[in-house]
């Protein structure tokens, strides 16, 4: 998904002291106006945002549709969840709540609540979740933070970090005084935080065992999600320089598990659940989830390999040769194997009377070198280059007037040569537009619940799954299988398809 802003401009600064590939990939030293939309448009409105939120509420319910890719419809999904939250809600501690659900049209694996009782699941985490019991503990969860108030909690915190803040940068003559006093006020909002999801971690489980769910649902997707952020590709940590540290607000994977089970075991002990009652769990699950849009969804541009396709807006590139492409609300992000070098391809409005050549050097980056900008031709569609220096890192930009929208290639190098700058010249000379048979072939992928044949093994139908790497290990994460276990004739599982 590409975004533009609403003046067509952001402003690049070239961080001094800081992680200069941040201002680049993430917009880290950005100013990048509030009301960004996707490129495809604006995603629709849940069906009950407008006679039942306010203000404030429906504001940050379509925020949370642009940074989402909008609403999933899928009845039969939604009737799904609606049903499982009403279990859930009935045996709470506060059935008097009215939750409302919005299932968000995201690859991403995520879930979250709002205070008034807005509840937001990716279609992601659906299709990453095994069985009812592990969307149940995902969804409770969430109620939990509803129901023990956290978000009002969390927000007293934040204005007692944020008042130590401005004490300390405004009263506090000694450094070192100020820097302490900081870091312990930092050190006990993240401890708060941990505590809240830990306490979140226990309501959600207690809620979804009363309700009749597996109460071991929470360990079983806390543990796949865990693996599953393992089958992503080393260098994409370089994408985030911003990385969780022990000031994170999250305990770890590890953590939570331990304590889902210990939890858990208050409920049932661990083989309560017989192997029929989950797979027939399982299965009735599968059935619900069979056909769901896995991974990107073509309307908002997606990923194969080192190539990322907009069929609504009919443009493809490639990415040079050992980048990993990914495709983020704001802009479509590439790092190089190693991390040595990386890119950035977003999409802005230019006035058509301002030349691409005096966009480059109208003010949004600093440090470009005027002897190097340049006018080019890219597959026919005007455009313009230019180099621009920071302390760590060099740039190549490139802008590219394709109909009325401008659209940029960043290229960062921690050391510009001749071969990077071939390698990125050779990248953006990809970038053309699709032809009719291209846009009519970009189908989403989709989840298949198949049946297990005789002698069908994990490698044989991971075969079978349109995925670009590592297969056999997304095909276990997928169906919640451990390396060594063999698969049972007559069973269902997912599989990946076009």
């Amino acid at each position: 998904m590409v975004k533009r802003g609403r003046s067509g401009i952001a402003s690049y600064r070239l961080c001094r002291a800081g992680v200069v590939l941040a201002a680049i990939l993430l917009a880290a030293c950005t100013s990048t106006p509030p009301d960004n939309v996707p490129l495809a448009g604006n995603p629709a409105p849940a069906k009950q945002a407008d006679t039942t939120m306010s203000p404030a509420v429906l504001r940050e319910h379509q925020r949370i549709l642009a940074t989402y890719g909008g609403v999933y419809n899928d009845q039969r999904l939604q009737t799904m969840i609606e049903q499982l939250v009403e279990r859930l809600v009935a045996v709470s501690e506060k059935p008097d709540l009215h939750y409302k659900v919005t299932i968000l049209n995201s690859q991403s694996i995520n879930a979250f609540a709002l205070p008034t009782g807005q509840l937001y699941v990716t279609r992601g985490l659906i299709a990453l979740a095994d069985d009812d019991s592990e969307l149940a503990s995902v969804i409770a969860h969430e109620m939990g933070h509803v129901i023990a108030r956290h978000a009002e909690l969390r927000e007293k915190e934040e204005q007692q970090v944020d008042l130590v803040n401005r004490v300390v940068n405004d009263v506090v003559s000694d450094p070192e005084a100020g820097a302490l006093a900081l870091a312990k006020s930092k050190l006990e909002l993240a401890s708060f935080s941990q505590k809240q999801e830990f306490e979140a971690d226990a309501i959600g489980i207690r809620i979804a065992a009363h309700a009749g769910y597996d109460p071991y649902g929470a360990a079983r997707f806390l543990t796949a999600l865990e693996r599953n952020s393992e089958l992503k590709p080393e260098q994409s940590n370089a994408i985030n320089p911003a990385a969780p540290d022990f000031l994170s607000s999250h305990p770890s994977t590890p953590e939570r598990v331990t304590q889902a089970i210990a939890e858990a075991r208050q409920y049932k002990p661990p083989a309560s659940v017989s192997p029929a009652e989950r797979e027939q769990a399982r299965d009735a699950y599968y059935g619900d989830i069979d056909g769901i849009v896995y991974g990107e969804d073509p309307s908002e541009g997606f990923v194969r390999g080192r190539r990322f396709l907009h069929p609504k807006l009919g443009f493809t590139f490639t990415a040079p040769e050992g980048f990993a492409l990914d495709n983020t609300a704001q802009a479509v992000l590439g790092v190089k194997r190693g991390g040595g070098e990386a890119l950035r391809f977003d999409v802005v409005r230019v006035p058509a009377e301002q030349t691409l050549a005096q966009y480059l050097t109208s003010g949004w980056i600093e440090n470009i070198d005027p002897a190097t900008v340049e006018d080019v031709t890219v597959n026919g569609f005007p455009g313009a280059t230019a180099v621009a220096k920071g302390d760590q890192w060099d740039f190549r930009l490139y802008a590219i007037r394709f109909g009325s929208d401008v659209y940029r290639f960043i290229f960062a190098a921690k050391h510009r040569t001749p071969d990077t700058d071939r390698a990125f010249r050779e990248a953006v000379n990809t970038f053309r537009r699709m032809s009719l048979a291209e846009i009519e072939q970009a189908k989403p992928l989709r989840l298949k619940i198949v049946k297990v044949a005789p002698g069908d093994t994990v490698e044989k139908l991971a075969a079978r799954m349109a995925v670009a790497d590592r297969a056999a290990d997304r095909f276990r994460v997928l169906n919640g299988l451990e390396a060594g276990d063999r698969l049972k004739p007559g069973s269902e599982v997912k599989i990946v398809v076009e």
